[in-house]
């Protein structure tokens, strides 16, 4: 597909510290832009990153109708080019969330070739460093100005991309996570299965208070018994408990269907590993931690691909796993699926979008 491209005239490369990238912190010289009106979306283009005017009444400062998605390409190790990991599911997604906050949803295959295009262009931001890549960032919101609670009836998708390293400042060293019973992200029929922004402001209070006392992340329990685990901020979570791989399912509706999350369960069902999806409360954890059988905990998610934890905190309980150090299948996870995204191990699932440049 050929959309219309305008050329930024002056590179932000140089303005990037490459030696400090961190995350989220700099952005490349271009965008994919697309807008829907008069009931339909238009064809798409790509333009300069930049500033773009904003009217007061924009409907989506005030009621919060918007959705975002997160995937990587990543630089290939034989020098042909990148690899946009799983963009398809990441695009699939973008629609379900579409669907749960009334925003129409946007052709598949136009996405992944405007992403496409996007990495092409500004090919010389995705990092050469193995453990990091180049972040694409697709946010759908309502562009209509007008005041009151009703959905808009236009809307502009963007998508930008962000040269990044790894998510946490500890890279893989294992993360300190705080189990909130004081606060709740989503209930039930609500929007907690939807990558929205109402998920994150909700996350905030908690995140900050935890930051303050040490810890990376909230684990977040279910909003009404405040027992049952539901995930941390930013990423799902995974138990290994007596040799089997526990994660919460994601019928319960407060669960994000994480990419990576998909990606580590198709694995470990391929490896042999037992594998559970359903309830487990955050009493389970602590019983099997007491009694020996929680050999390992990480969270899985796009940004930290697999953040092992250390330590869960749960009133005043501090739970270490397997002595603050990385286990063998978070181990074995994040060394499986990078090498695939780098393309240092064979992708037998066609996970990859292969992006030549």
């Amino acid at each position: 597909m050929g959309f219309k491209i305008t050329k930024n005239k002056k590179t932000r490369y140089d303005s990037i510290d490459w030696n400090n990238l961190r995350f989220g912190v700099y952005f490349s010289d271009h965008i994919f832009i697309s807008r829907y009106k008069d009931g339909k979306w238009d064809g798409g283009e790509i333009m300069p990153y930049g500033e773009m005017p904003m009217e007061p009444g924009l409907c989506t400062l005030h009621y919060g109708q918007t959705i975002f998605e997160g995937l990587k390409a990543f630089r290939r190790v034989d020098g042909k080019g990148a690899n946009l990991f799983r963009g398809d599911m990441n695009a699939k997604r973008l629609n379900r969330s579409a669907s749960l906050v009334c925003i129409p949803n946007y052709d598949v295959p136009t996405l992944i070739d405007g992403m496409k295009e996007l990495i092409k262009i500004d090919n010389k931001f995705i990092p050469n460093q193995k453990g990091q890549s180049l972040y694409l960032r697709p946010v759908v919101f309502g562009s209509g100005n007008f005041l009151g609670v009703t959905a808009s009836s236009e809307y502009m998708l963007i998508v930008m991309t962000s040269p990044v390293a790894s998510y946490y400042a500890a890279g893989l060293n294992p993360v300190k996570i705080m189990v909130s019973d004081d606060h709740v992200r989503a209930v039930k029929g609500g929007v907690g299965a939807a990558k929205t922004a109402a998920n994150y402001a909700a996350s905030l209070y908690a995140g900050m208070d935890a930051h303050k006392k040490g810890f990376s992340q909230v684990l977040w329990l279910d909003g009404v018994n405040r027992k049952d685990i539901d995930e941390v901020g930013a990423m799902n979570i995974m138990f290994v408990i007596d040799g089997e791989l526990i994660t919460p399912s994601l019928e319960k509706g407060t669960v994000l269907a994480g990419v990576t999350r998909d990606t580590v369960l198709t694995l470990a069902r391929e490896w042999g590993m037992k594998v559970t999806e359903r309830n487990i409360s955050i009493d389970e954890v602590t019983e099997a931690h007491k009694n020996g059988k929680l050999q390992e905990a990480f969270g899985t998610g796009t940004a930290a691909v697999i953040s092992p934890v250390g330590q869960l905190t749960y009133k005043g309980n501090d739970m270490i796993i397997n002595d603050m150090k990385i286990g063998p299948v978070s181990q074995k996870f994040y060394d499986t699926i990078t090498g695939i995204q780098y393309g240092e191990i064979d992708d037998k699932h066609n996970w990859n979008i292969h992006v030549t440049f």
